[in-house]
């Protein structure tokens, strides 16, 4: 009887810390769930490197759009989604920079709009620069900048308004997020 209760014994053990390791290694090689990630935006992989850009600027957190020859519905939704992102981290806009990159090919209605308006951090970019460290898809988004220089997120942009602040939101979220856990910038 007592070897018939050590066999059960070794047995209940065996299911109890053995075989949830296996099944969770199983699921892990077979790809049965999905990977969480709190993140909104789209994740860059590989990040891209805009040190080169933003050489002479103090580390911040940046929220940046590269404002293109024709600023459409589109450029002036992103331009404002950006500009509301930074007003609404409060005390923490300080850390955060609502960035604008523009070239001589800029639309200049435009750059003039950015330039009376001190909430934004225009950096001047030759576009030979942007295009070489940027990808196109990267120029017709808002990307999130760390503190290195890196831009590590995009953000879609949106001719309908509704659909930009939508946008909007997940960028906030997302800075906020980065902000709490970061103590640089």
């Amino acid at each position: 009887m007592s070897q018939k209760r050590s066999k059960i014994t070794l047995i209940g053990v065996f299911f109890v810390f053995v075989m949830p390791v296996l099944v969770a290694k199983l699921a892990l090689d077979n790809g049965w769930f999905n990977s969480a990630s709190t993140n909104k935006g789209e994740l860059l992989q590989p990040v891209r490197d805009l040190g080169a850009v933003f050489a002479q600027e103090a580390p911040k957190w940046r929220i940046v759009y590269f404002v293109p020859e024709q600023c459409d519905s589109a450029c002036e939704n992103a331009i404002y989604s950006i500009r509301q992102v930074w007003v609404a981290l409060g005390r923490e806009n300080d850390r955060a920079q609502a960035t604008v990159l523009v070239t001589h090919r800029s639309d200049p209605s435009m750059v003039k709009q950015l330039r009376q308006d001190n909430r934004f951090h225009m950096v001047n970019v030759a576009s030979t620069n942007v295009h070489q460290v940027l990808e196109p898809n990267d120029t017709k988004a808002i990307l999130l900048v760390d503190t290195l220089n890196n831009a590590m997120l995009r953000y879609p942009i949106f001719a309908d308004k509704q659909a930009a602040v939508q946008s909007s939101r997940n960028i906030l979220a997302d800075v906020k997020k980065l902000l709490k856990l970061s103590r640089i910038g």
